[in-house]
């Protein structure tokens, strides 16, 4: 009897690049694939719901065991991500990473990724790929697909030919944000302004789109408010979006991407109590979680939150007026990590970039 062969493909980042994870226009164009697929259910996430984010391993805080690892910083953590997309995809695999801030000390990145594809059928691998540039494309293009539908046309005017951009890193002196700054001003030369932020107040303020990332501790997490925003603002939070006001949003636009996965994360913050085990109170970071609490507690009705998916798709209009705040949420997808990993392992194969890796001939066991 013949077995088939198992081989799958290795990207290293340096495959990556050559395969054009950086491509952000194509990027956009898979983001707006993924929504649709993800508005017409043809996807699945883990868990019994097909709603979660993934399956994170938390670190203690303190333990009575020598050596064990502890939770001494901001997002220690590992975390698998399984998903399915079906359409032009029908990919199956996951985003798996572990997460520590203090791997800036040796050099390396906070969060080491990889994504691996496999067939839906048999399971077998197709490609392990290099993820970290592949992760930030993924996040950085679908607020930029959304603002295509959200934001005010004139502002989606001169975004192509954007004069000033304004950044707010950590601190003015921000090494990311100086960083970003030198990445902006040698490929973009047409802006004309880049503006390090002192406070996150003169970051957002005057602003047609703002696009929020942020990754930082609760103690040095700083509170938005809305009326920094000018009216006409479009505002998409990826990160931690501190606001305690949330009966602000009631007089906003409010959208998400996935109002589900939102819902589980506000059950798992009821379930886990209004403080830590130290005391502290857990505060909701996280844009949508404010969105499902309006729906859940009646001041609102589920259809006033608007579906990303649904826009794509043609199925509900964004704003309704010039003068509209929009506020959207983009917590992130394995499904989007899928599709951009699929797009760039597709590509690698056409430009013959990888190394072509053998899991067996024969399997020794069946």
């Amino acid at each position: 009897m013949s077995y088939p062969n198992i081989d799958f493909l290795y990207l290293n980042e340096e495959d990556m690049i050559k395969a054009g994870v950086l491509d952000a226009g194509r990027c956009i164009e898979t983001m707006r694939d993924t929504m649709s697929l993800f508005g017409k259910k043809d996807f699945l996430l883990g868990g019994p719901k097909a709603d979660e984010h993934g399956l994170q391993m938390n670190f203690p805080q303190k333990s009575d065991i020598e050596g064990f690892p502890l939770d001494d910083g901001p997002d220690r953590r590992f975390m698998a991500m399984p998903a399915y997309l079906g359409g032009r995809f029908h990919i199956a695999g996951q985003k798996f990473y572990g997460s520590n801030s203090h791997n800036s000390e040796l050099g390396l990145p906070r969060s080491i990724l990889m994504v691996t594809l496999s067939d839906v059928d048999t399971g077998a691998p197709k490609a392990i790929m290099s993820a970290n540039l592949l992760s930030a494309m993924r996040t950085g293009a679908m607020p930029a697909m959304a603002a295509g539908y959200l934001a005010n046309r004139d502002s989606m005017e001169v975004l192509p030919d954007i004069k000033v951009i304004k950044l707010r890193g950590s601190s003015k002196n921000s090494k990311t944000a100086i960083e970003m700054k030198r990445f902006i001003e040698e490929k973009y030369p047409q802006v004309e302004q880049i503006i390090l932020c002192d406070s996150l107040k003169e970051a957002c303020e005057d602003a047609d789109v703002v696009s929020e990332a942020m990754s930082v501790t609760k103690e040095n997490m700083e509170e938005f408010r809305l009326e920094w925003f000018k009216k006409g603002a479009a505002v998409f939070s990826m990160g931690s979006f501190l606001y305690r006001k949330y009966e602000d949003f009631t007089n906003t636009v409010m959208v998400v991407d996935n109002y589900g996965m939102y819902k589980k994360y506000l059950s798992n913050f009821i379930a886990r109590g209004p403080v830590d085990e130290f005391g502290n109170k857990r505060e909701w970071v996280i844009m949508g979680i404010h969105f499902v609490h309006l729906v859940e507690s009646g001041v609102i009705q589920r259809e006033d939150v608007i579906n990303l998916s649904d826009l794509v798709n043609g199925k509900a209009a964004g704003r309704k007026s010039h003068d509209d705040i929009v506020m959207c949420s983009i917590g992130g997808m394995p499904l989007e990590d899928l599709s951009w990993g699929f797009d760039c392992y597709e590509s690698a194969k056409k430009l013959g970039i990888g190394t072509s890796l053998n899991l067996w001939s024969k399997p020794f066991m069946k």
